[in-house]
């Protein structure tokens, strides 16, 4: 299996770390191309703030995380979706 890394970066500010890591694939497990997990959250393991992903227990599902739970997704386009989350992250503390 072939993979390109798109994006792996993690940024911390005080107690929160928003990590993006996107990879393109040839892996069956992820039909749309691309694994994925774009991460908002804090750094002491207390939970997750915003998260989408490409879930990897059932191929070509995407979810989207928050406190109140997972919710399954369209996958937009994997740009489109990073985009949809920086935009749901910047006004956040």
């Amino acid at each position: 299996m072939a993979f390109e890394v798109i994006e792996n970066t993690e940024d911390r500010t005080g107690e929160t770390v928003i990590r993006r890591k996107i990879y393109r694939t040839d892996d069956s497990q992820y039909p749309s191309g691309y694994r994925y997990a774009l991460h908002y959250g804090f750094l002491d393991g207390q939970g997750v703030i915003l998260r989408y992903d490409s879930e990897n227990r059932t191929p070509g599902r995407h979810e989207r995380h928050t406190p109140g739970g997972i919710e399954t997704i369209e996958f937009p386009g994997m740009m489109e979706l990073r985009d949809r989350f920086l935009n749901e992250i910047q006004d956040r503390p």
